[in-house]
């Protein structure tokens, strides 16, 4: 940085010397020539002071200026050469304007306010004594820009705290004013940022992980910020910082990923999805045998979950058919019902059920945690073998923070999860493969609300991509997976409750993950088709896309939930929202009856109901008919139903 610095400013000073040389020289307008000659003395002096300081003049600001600067000499350079002119003819017909040097000595003496704001600005914190630094004249059509500069100079040079204040500041400015945010960005203030994430006191880390978060407002500035390594600071801040700033940092991470979905992978190549896991874990599941080696004295979750399932290569209808299967088959020569009772005993001391129970206090939690941790470091000294260490997070001193803080890293962990899920089937295999599931099934019954919401919305984004990868889906919900077991019971318990914020998100779980039920889990159609009759709008289009998803052809039990739906009564709700419910709610109904006409057309009960008039009427609906989710389904039910109830209309009265 200082060999630049030199290089922008050897041409400046030269041309000031030689502005100089000439204006001493002055045959005509001498006393304006003096003026001018002191202007650039003061200059020349300035400009030497910068050259001295080098690397320590703040980058940004310094080209501008010594550009402005340049020109303005270039400027003056013919001005006085003019007053140079000798003979009595030249100096007649050389026609300098009376306001050309008066415009010139301001210019100059801007320049020198310029240079000489740059280098208080420049300079450390504890040499400018709080003094106030003004406004250069260079940014007087755009005050905030000099305001911006002050700030992120003070973040590069100013002491802990005064860069903690800076850093609240941008946050304030890139908050209020999306270009206030990419000037920032344009003026540097990534790389100081990400620094004092790293090393300032905790609230201007905290402050500075806020920055980042509100900067990435768009994909291009996301964009940036990767490349300034915002991914490997957050991935080190999460292993090693203060619990208060890894949830500021969870929270950033999540916005980048909402704003610009292309970051994801990069922020799983720098292993933040394991870190944001083992947050998740922390209080909630015992560690991961992916995480941590564990001793040959304790059966992780995963080494139950890997031991009780084999791969399946099939595809399609073949797995279907395997999970839907009444028994399944045990691996190597396991016993299935001891290695039941093994993953059902690692559940009970991971999970905290509804049992009478009383929950230990949060004093006895830290001991046993504390009492863990001692275990730990006494196994590394004992057994190298038996070594147990966390490759992903340090947990020293984190069940010490207040039980707010604990709830907020979650919160934000499964915020930043569910953000980085959403439509990668790498990240959601990688969530998957580790306790996150087991996870998300505790936080849905024990966590805070706000656990609560983001862990149904990271199901969601998981269940959503799991219906599209059939090998997504086939390893990570596998009907005998305790961890998919316990997802499935707390997805249902919540629709069963139908009195929470977290029903949408749950119900569109459970569609997304239809096909991966048996035929024997009866329990799950019933509550959807009573959720048809919700009054609310969202609530009802959900249950009836969920229970689409079911009856879908797709679905190679479409059959068996068709009927399950006509015996829980979901004909009549659904007419009632294909004649009378909004738009997007008589569609996903109307496809769905068209579904179940489709597969069971000889049902009395859909005789009984008059569903052939239902969908008669649909037919020459104009609106509904142009989407397709209804115009590839609807004819040919109309046509079955019309064939079965011809046939055997008796029946049917």
């Amino acid at each position: 940085m200082g060999d630049i610095v030199k290089q922008l400013l050897a041409k400046p000073i030269q041309l000031a010397d030689q502005v100089n040389k000439i204006a001493d020289d002055a045959q005509s307008f001498k006393q304006d020539c003096l003026e001018l000659k002191s202007k650039i003395d003061k200059l020349a002096d300035l400009l030497r002071q910068a050259a001295r300081v080098g690397s320590d003049l703040y980058e940004r600001p310094l080209r501008r200026i010594i550009a402005d600067t340049e020109q303005s000499l270039e400027k003056a350079l013919p001005l006085v050469l003019k007053c140079r002119a000798n003979g009595l003819m030249k100096r007649l017909f050389t026609i300098i304007p009376a306001a050309a040097f008066k415009k010139m000595s301001s210019q100059l003496e801007n320049n020198c306010g310029d240079v000489s704001w740059l280098l208080r600005v420049s300079a450390p914190g504890n040499d400018r004594d709080d003094e106030y630094l003004g406004l250069p004249p260079i940014a007087a059509n755009e005050p905030i820009l000099c305001f911006i500069w002050e700030q992120i100079a003070t973040l590069i040079k100013g002491s802990l705290d005064e860069r903690s204040d800076a850093a609240a500041s941008l946050v304030s400015l890139a908050r209020d004013n999306p270009r206030y945010g990419k000037l920032i960005i344009e003026e540097g203030g990534v790389i100081p940022l990400l620094k004092l994430v790293k090393e300032g006191k905790l609230e201007g880390q905290e402050y500075a992980a806020h920055a980042i978060g509100v900067l990435g407002r768009d994909s291009e500035s996301v964009e940036l910020l990767i490349v300034g390594g915002v991914c490997s600071v957050f991935a080190k801040v999460l292993k090693e910082g203060p619990m208060k700033v890894q949830s500021r940092v969870a929270w950033a991470v999540s916005e980048l990923a909402a704003n610009h979905p292309k970051c994801q992978d990069h922020f799983a190549q720098n292993n933040i999805i394991r870190l944001l896991v083992s947050h998740l874990a922390f209080e909630t599941v015992q560690e991961h045998s992916k995480y941590a080696i564990t001793s040959n004295k304790t059966m992780s979750i995963h080494s139950v979950l890997m031991a009780s399932s084999t791969p399946n290569n099939n595809g399609g209808n073949d797995e279907d058919k395997q999970n839907y299967s009444h028994m399944s088959r045990p691996s190597g020569n396991q016993n299935p019902n001891q290695m039941h009772n093994v993953v059902t005993n690692t559940i009970a001391n991971s999970m905290v059920t509804k049992s009478s129970q009383a929950k230990p206090p949060l004093s006895q939690n830290n001991s046993q945690s504390e009492h863990h941790t001692n275990n730990v470091k006494s196994n590394q000294k004992n057994n190298h073998n038996n070594h147990i260490s966390l490759s992903g997070t340090s947990i020293k001193g984190r069940e010490f923070e207040d039980p707010v803080t604990k709830a907020t890293m979650k919160e934000m962990a499964a915020n930043a999860l569910c953000q980085l899920a959403k439509g990668n089937s790498a990240i959601c295999r990688s969530i998957t493969e580790s306790r996150a599931l087991l996870c998300f099934a505790v936080l849905l019954e024990k966590g805070t609300a706000d656990v609560q919401y983001y862990s149904a919305m990271a199901l969601m984004e998981i269940s959503a991509v799991a219906e599209e990868n059939a090998d997504l889906r086939r390893s990570a919900f596998k009907p005998n997976s305790p961890a998919a077991k316990a997802v499935f019971d707390q997805l249902l318990r919540i629709i069963q409750n139908a009195d929470s914020d977290l029903l949408v998100p749950c119900i569109k779980s459970m569609g997304s993950l239809a096909r991966t039920f048996r035929a024997t889990e009866t329990r799950i159609i019933g509550p959807l088709v009573t959720l048809l009759d919700d009054r609310e709008p969202d609530v009802s289009w959900a249950a009836s896309d969920a229970l689409r998803k079911f009856a879908c052809t797709d679905n190679y039990l479409h059959l068996d939930h068709s009927k399950a739906i006509i015996n829980a009564g979901g004909v009549k709700h659904l007419i009632q929202l294909v004649y009378f419910g909004e738009q997007d709610v008589q569609i996903s109904s109307l496809a769905l009856l068209s579904y179940v006409a489709l597969h069971v057309p000889d049902s009395e009960a859909l005789g009984q109901a008059e569903v052939l008039t239902v969908l008669e009427w649909a037919s020459k609906q104009g609106v509904m008919m142009q989407y397709e989710l209804v115009a590839s389904v609807l004819p040919e039910a109309k046509s079955r139903l019309e064939l079965y109830q011809s046939r055997g209309s008796r029946g049917f009265h």
